[in-house]
C-alpha cells in the first residue's frame, strides 16, 4: 500500500527481537497483533484472562498479579449453571466454583511469571464507557450476559482514566521494572453505545493516555487508533461489520508497528520465517510425488538452519 501522507509513529525504544517477551492485554485488537507475534515465532502472551475492554478492569488484573492477590469465593458468581468472575471474560468461566477459582488464580500466575521475563507490555484500550454491576463499585470486564436492569452505565473520566494508567504502570513496575510499557487505543468502534457515545468514548481514552504520557516518559504510545481513523479512512479497511479492522488495515497497522519497534535483525528474520510458515500452511495435489518430497527436504533444511542460529525460534 502506497499513501501521500502518513500518521507519524514514534521510533520506539527499546526495540523488540526474537529474544523479547510480549505480553498483551486489552481489547480484541490485542488477539491481532498477538496473532501476528505468533506467526512470527515471537515470545508472547495475550489476555490470560480474555479480552478486556476498559482500563479499569486491566487495572484490576495488574494489582492481582503485582499483589499476589488471588481470586476468592467472593469474587465469583453463579449464573445460567456457570461459576465466572465479572473481572474476566467469558471464557473463564466454568460448571463448578472450584474450577473457576482454579482457572483465574492459574490464568494470573500464568501473566506474572510471563511478565518477570518480559522486555515489552503492550496495552489495548477499548472503551470508556463502564458497565457497574448492582452493589459494587467495580467495572466489570465482562457482563457475561447478565441482564442489563443489574448493570450501571458510565463514562469514566479523563482523571478516573488517568488514575487506572497510573495503577497499571505501577503494578508493572513491581513485578517488572526493566519492562518497556506501549499503550495504544483500539481502533474497533463500539456502535453498540451510539456512534456519539463511541466517540465521547475513545476521546476520553485518548486525552487520558496522552495527559499519562506527559507525567511518563518512558512509558510509550503507538497510534493503531489514529493509523485507522486517519490514514486508512476508507471502508474498504474494515470487515464485512464495519467496526473491526479488515485483514487489508491489520496487516498495515503491523508493518507500522514492526517497522518503528522490531530490530533490523529480526524485521529480516521475520521475513524468512514469513516464507517458512506459508511453505508450512502449503498443501500439495500429490504428497507422495518426488518433487513434492524434495521440496519438504528443502524446506526441513531452512526450518534446521533458522534454529541453528535462533535456538529460541522453533516451527512445530
Amino acid at each position: 500500500m502506497d499513501f501521500r501522507t502518513h500518521v507519524p509513529v514514534k521510533d520506539g525504544t527499546p526495540k523488540i527481537d526474537h529474544t523479547s517477551g510480549v505480553f498483551l492485554i486489552g481489547s480484541c485488537f490485542v488477539e491481532n497483533i498477538g496473532d501476528k507475534l505468533k506467526w512470527f515465532k515471537l515470545k508472547s502472551l495475550q489476555n490470560p484472562s480474555g479480552i478486556i475492554f476498559h482500563p479499569s478492569p486491566i487495572r484490576q488484573f495488574f494489582q492481582r498479579m503485582s499483589n499476589n492477590e488471588e481470586f476468592q469465593k467472593k469474587d465469583v458468581l453463579e449464573f445460567n449453571g456457570y461459576w465466572q468472575s465479572l473481572e474476566a471474560h467469558s471464557d473463564m468461566r466454568r460448571e463448578t466454583q472450584e474450577d473457576c477459582l482454579e482457572a483465574l488464580n492459574g490464568q494470573l500466575k500464568i501473566g506474572r511469571e510471563f511478565i518477570e521475563n518480559s522486555s515489552h507490555v503492550i496495552i489495548s484500550l477499548g472503551t470508556a464507557w463502564g458497565y457497574i454491576y448492582e452493589n459494587t463499585e467495580k467495572i466489570a470486564a465482562n457482563c457475561h450476559k447478565i441482564p442489563q436492569k443489574k448493570f450501571k452505565k458510565e463514562l469514566s473520566s479523563i482523571n478516573e482514566i488517568i488514575n487506572d494508567l497510573e495503577v497499571i504502570n505501577h503494578s508493572v513496575s513491581q513485578i517488572n521494572q526493566n519492562t518497556t510499557l506501549i499503550f495504544t487505543i483500539s481502533p474497533v468502534r463500539h456502535l453498540k453505545d451510539g456512534f456519539q457515545e463511541n466517540q465521547r468514548s475513545k476521546a476520553h481514552l485518548i486525552a487520558a493516555v496522552h495527559q499519562f504520557l506527559e507525567s511518563n516518559p518512558m512509558t510509550s504510545y503507538f497510534p493503531s487508533y489514529e493509523i485507522l481513523m486517519d490514514e486508512l479512512r476508507d471502508y474498504r479497511f474494515y470487515a464485512d461489520d464495519m467496526l473491526h479492522p479488515n485483514n487489508l488495515a491489520i496487516e498495515y497497522i503491523w508493518k507500522m508497528f514492526s517497522e518503528n519497534w522490531f530490530t533490523e535483525r529480526s524485521l529480516g528474520l521475520n521475513r524468512e520465517i514469513d516464507k517458512i510458515q506459508k511453505q508450512l500452511s502449503h498443501r500439495p495435489h500429490a504428497e507422495d510425488s518426488p518433487s513434492h518430497k524434495k521440496f519438504l527436504t528443502k524446506l526441513q533444511a531452512k526450518i534446521e538452519e533458522i534454529h541453528k542460529n535462533y535456538p529460541e525460534i522453533t516451527f512445530s
